[in-house]
């Protein structure tokens, strides 16, 4: 990927969930969702992270929100390490980093009215008075297109893309830098959808916003992102530009999720069939993880990890199938 300033990267980041025993002294066992991620996301771009349900891209967000801690690997911000900061410079750079999540109503307090949830967070993490919280509120609701009188609703009365628009309006209040979107637009209609991406891409322009923009609905990523990472089974499998990974896919399975896409002006277009099922992220495959599914796998793949190639300044592969290739 061709380096501009970084503002997140990971470096053989691991998150591991153990597996409860069946037996006393039975092995101990982990899911491996996220399995050594190597990630850059450059200031004030897009970056969407692709793969089937299962991957890790989730689990890859809620870690770089704070949600979750690491398992192994580290987490950089603008170059610092989170893990080797002070607990307070730590604190002050995590709300520089919020998260909207896939089902807006669930991600918002049934019981409490709009200004409730939206002033509650600047009690703790704002400096400000009520009257300035109250401000701060009714102005933020304003740049998601909502009018001030949501504040005396209650999340039920709204509809969804009311609920994400509150839910974005959240994300916003502490000034933040990095927002990470874990599904934002997948529980909305198709029309509120794209009222959503718009908004997400005006606020990015007016407060240089960096996002991670999670999703498996590849028509959204290619319209939101800068940059993509497809992901399968824990690991990063493909990087590059929208533009290169959209037009010179290389990885067998970014082919086969490309070829998914409905394209109208593409109607001859092949689609390529994976066969098979994701095998278990507790047993996960020696070697390369997609080989169990790949078409295209050689004798080294059963065995040996795949490293990563360099197509070209803005697109890496990981991958034995094209080891050596010009």
């Amino acid at each position: 990927m061709k380096e501009n300033k970084i503002l997140i990267e990971t470096k053989d980041l691991k998150k591991y969930y153990p597996v409860p025993r069946k037996k006393i002294f039975e092995k101990k066992r982990y899911v491996k969702a996220v399995d050594g991620l190597n990630l850059k996301i450059p200031k004030g771009c897009t970056y969407g992270l692709v793969g089937e349900s299962g991957c890790g891209k989730s689990t890859v967000g809620q870690v770089l929100a704070g949600i979750y801690s690491a398992t192994d690997g580290k987490v950089f911000y603008e170059g610092e390490a989170l893990c080797d900061l002070s607990k307070e410079k730590k604190k002050k750079i995590r709300r520089k980093i919020q998260m909207i999540f896939q089902d807006p109503y669930s991600s918002l307090n049934p019981k409490k009215k709009i200004g409730w949830i939206l002033e509650e967070p600047l009690k703790t993490g704002a400096h400000l008075n009520k009257a300035e919280r109250k401000n701060k509120v009714t102005e933020v609701l304003k740049q998601v297109g909502l009018e001030e009188s949501y504040v005396n609703k209650y999340p039920n009365e709204l509809s969804g893309g009311q609920r994400q628009r509150v839910s974005i309006a959240a994300a916003l209040l502490l000034e933040p830098e990095f927002i990470i979107a874990d599904e934002a637009v997948s529980a909305l209609d198709v029309s509120v959808q794209a009222q959503i991406l718009n908004l997400l891409r005006k606020l990015q322009r007016e407060r240089n916003l960096t996002y991670l923009f999670i999703s498996h609905n590849l028509n959204v990523v290619q319209f939101m992102s800068d940059y993509i990472g497809v992901m399968y089974l824990g690991h990063l499998v493909e990087c590059g530009t929208t533009k290169e990974i959209c037009d010179h896919p290389l990885h067998p399975y970014t082919k086969a999720l490309l070829s998914s896409v409905v394209d109208v002006h593409d109607r001859g277009k092949k689609r390529i069939l994976l066969e098979g099922e994701v095998p278990d992220p507790v047993q996960t495959p020696l070697g390369c993880p997609f080989h169990t599914r790949c078409s295209q796998k050689k004798e080294c793949c059963n065995n040996e990890k795949p490293e990563w190639r360099m197509e070209n300044e803005n697109h890496a592969v990981w991958c034995h199938n094209l080891r050596g290739e010009k």
